[in-house]
């Protein structure tokens, strides 16, 4: 368009009285005002085009930047509903390692309590071998004992003589 208004610049500087024309060209003065009428029509439409191509300009400039604003919108959403669903996800997660930890711990107690019943039952059933056992070297040792207390029969003491 810059083009387009310079060339039909020098036409009209070439129409206009008193200004020399470009490149020695001449024109007479009678033609003056023929060429000014003739350019008047284009010079106004090309201004006109002009215009409308600003307003065209500063439109798309207005839209694209209403279409930014909405997509950084979109994506702030978007980016907060991923955070969102992220917090949803690790929360899932340690609901599930805890579940887990949960049901090893219940698992581990579980082994626990079938031990100590295993244990208490040897040591039952062992107690009344071992009550056994004491009492039979309880025995032992009173029998010990009351050999040695009691004088055998047939030798003197050595008190006696």
């Amino acid at each position: 368009m810059t083009g387009f208004r310079d060339f039909l610049t020098r036409f009209r500087s070439a129409a206009s009285p008193g200004r020399a024309a470009p490149s020695g060209v001449g024109v007479p003065a009678d033609r003056s005002a023929e060429l000014r009428a003739e350019l008047a029509p284009p010079l106004a439409l090309l201004e006109q085009a002009e215009a409308e191509a600003r307003a065209i300009r500063e439109q798309a400039d207005d839209d694209a930047s209403s279409r930014r604003q909405e997509a950084e919108g979109q994506a702030e959403t978007m980016v907060a509903e991923a955070r969102a669903e992220a917090r949803r996800v690790r929360a899932r997660t340690a609901e599930q390692v805890l579940r887990a930890a949960e049901g090893t711990a219940a698992a581990l107690l579980a082994e626990a309590d079938r031990e100590a019943v295993v244990v208490r039952d040897r040591a039952r059933s062992r107690v009344p071998a071992l009550a056994d056992r004491a009492l039979a070297l309880v025995l032992e040792d009173l029998e010990a004992e009351q050999g040695r207390q009691a004088p055998e029969r047939g030798h003197p003491q050595e008190g006696d003589l």
